[in-house]
This record gives C-alpha cells, sequence and structure tokens, in this order.
C-alpha cells in the first residue's frame, strides 16, 4: 500500500467519524421505538433507563393487534398514499411539460403561483378548506385526503419533473415530430422512459407525504376506522394511562414500511433528484 493511499484514508478518517455519528443520530430513535416496544411499563420509569430489553418477550407486538386497529390504520394511509401518488403524477407530468416545452402568456406568474403554494401553512387552510369539504361531502372520507394531499404535494412534483424534462434535448422531439409522433406519443416514448428517475424521486416525495400527513387527518377525518396511522396512533395517548409499549409497537409497524420501501429505492431517488440539476 503507498503511501497516498494511506494518507488518503487517514484524511477521510474525520469524514467517515461524521458519517458514523450522523447515521448513529438517525437510526437510534428507531432502535429506541423497538426497545420500548419490548420493555414493560414497569421498567421504562427506571432511574437508569436500560439500553436494550431484559428478556426475549415480544412485549407489546404481543397485544398490539388486540389493543390497536393498526392494520385497518395502516391499510388506510397506504390507501391515501398510494391515491396521492397516481392523482399527482397523473396531474403534474404533463404540467411539467407544459411549463418546459411550451411557450405562453403568464408562463412564468403561473410557475411563481406554484413555487408561491408552497409558501402557505397547512393550518392557515384547515378552516376554508373545511367549509368546502362539507359542501362536496368529503368529510370523514379517504377521498377528501387524497385531494387535498395532492393538492399540496402536487406543485413540488411538477417542479421536480420539470427540472427533469428540461434536461432532455428537444432536438430528440423534433425528430420524432418529423416521423409523424403526436405530441401525446413523444411525452410517452421519449420523455417518459429519459426521466424516469425523476419520476420515481417524485412518486417517493408524494407517496411520504400522504404517508406522514396529520394535520388534514385529524381534521377531516371523524371515524375510527377510517383513520390512517398517523391520527389513530395520537388518538391511543391516554390522559391518565398509556400502555407505551402497545404504542411504540404500533408506531414500528407504520414506521418500518416506508423505510425499508425508501431503502430499497434510495439509488433511484438521488439520480431521480440529480438529474435536472444541469441542462442538457
Amino acid at each position: 500500500m503507498s503511501k497516498l493511499t494511506i494518507t488518503k484514508r487517514i484524511r477521510n478518517i474525520p469524514i467517515q467519524l461524521l458519517v458514523i455519528l450522523i447515521s448513529f443520530i438517525a437510526v437510534f430513535p428507531i432502535y429506541w421505538m423497538f426497545n420500548t416496544a419490548l420493555t414493560t411499563t414497569s421498567e421504562m420509569f427506571l432511574e437508569k433507563p436500560k439500553l436494550w430489553p431484559n428478556s426475549l418477550s415480544l412485549g407489546g407486538f404481543a397485544d398490539v393487534f388486540d389493543e390497536l386497529e393498526i392494520a385497518l390504520w395502516v391499510k388506510n394511509t397506504f390507501v391515501i398514499a398510494l391515491g396521492s401518488t397516481v392523482m399527482s403524477l397523473l396531474l403534474a407530468i404533463f404540467a411539467a411539460y407544459g411549463l418546459s416545452r411550451r411557450k405562453f402568456y403568464g408562463k412564468g406568474f403561473f410557475g411563481f403561483i406554484l413555487f408561491a403554494t408552497q409558501m402557505l401553512p397547512e393550518a392557515l387552510l384547515v378552516v376554508p378548506l373545511y367549509a368546502v369539504f362539507i359542501k362536496l361531502s368529503l368529510i370523514n372520507s379517504l377521498t377528501g385526503l387524497v385531494i387535498v394531499n395532492t393538492a399540496f404535494v402536487m406543485p413540488i412534483v411538477i417542479w421536480v419533473l420539470k427540472g427533469a424534462i428540461d434536461s432532455v434535448p428537444y432536438e430528440l422531439e423534433q425528430a420524432a415530430l418529423i416521423d409523424g409522433c403526436s405530441v401525446f406519443q413523444i411525452q410517452r416514448l421519449i420523455i417518459w422512459p429519459l426521466i424516469a428517475p425523476s419520476i420515481v424521486a417524485s412518486a417517493v416525495l408524494a407517496f411520504f407525504h400522504g404517508w406522514n400527513e396529520y394535520l388534514f387527518a385529524t381534521t377531516f377525518i371523524l371515524d375510527s376506522a377510517k383513520r390512517p396511522a398517523s391520527t389513530g396512533l395520537a388518538t391511543v395517548l391516554g390522559e391518565l394511562a398509556t400502555d407505551l409499549e402497545v404504542v411504540m409497537a404500533g408506531a414500528i409497524l407504520y414506521t418500518v414500511p416506508p423505510i425499508i420501501f425508501f431503502m430499497l429505492i434510495q439509488k433511484r431517488i438521488v439520480a431521480g433528484l440529480a438529474s435536472g440539476a444541469v441542462k442538457g
């Protein structure tokens, strides 16, 4: 091993230690949730907290399905997240293409309005949206949550996809037009395959937004059977007593699926977010 290689490795040690520290900070809360789920309530309030469970019992996992409607809540969460993702992509991909390739009056203002929607806090719109949803009979409906989540995440998806479409050479479209392709065929056969990583990244952004949304779910859903897991778990916290091990077991079941999903496609997410950074 050369001295140059050894020197590079020594220089990289602080960076590696920093990465390990950041990873530990990110992963430790999940581990602590898992540890709490396997710890009895009496052991949680000891003078010295235990960093690992004493026994191999299932802890809160043994009672989580009996005491909580966690399976139903996770299913509702998945429906909301998937519906928001599909609607966001279907609407945003055509809007992004129009912003990227078409010239029309008010294009810059329209793009600014999309960006400005992200400056408004969700809490500011709860009351007017509640009044609208009452008239449309969307209160206590998963469809209503899909619509409102789509409205909030779609501007972000549009800008991500627009940046990716900007990087696609326009000469490819001109060649396709000469060959007789329609505008829709150009998008389906040329644009969409080339920006597939950005489509995946946008889908993940929309999915996680719908999965983690809390405010609108709390306001618009009244029936416990239609609650997503984010609000269902919050209702379990009692005023006088709470089975923390059961709550944490439910939180683990709610948290682990999106984490696994993210780890499986994280490379595509990074590629998609970076694909529009440099215009080709």
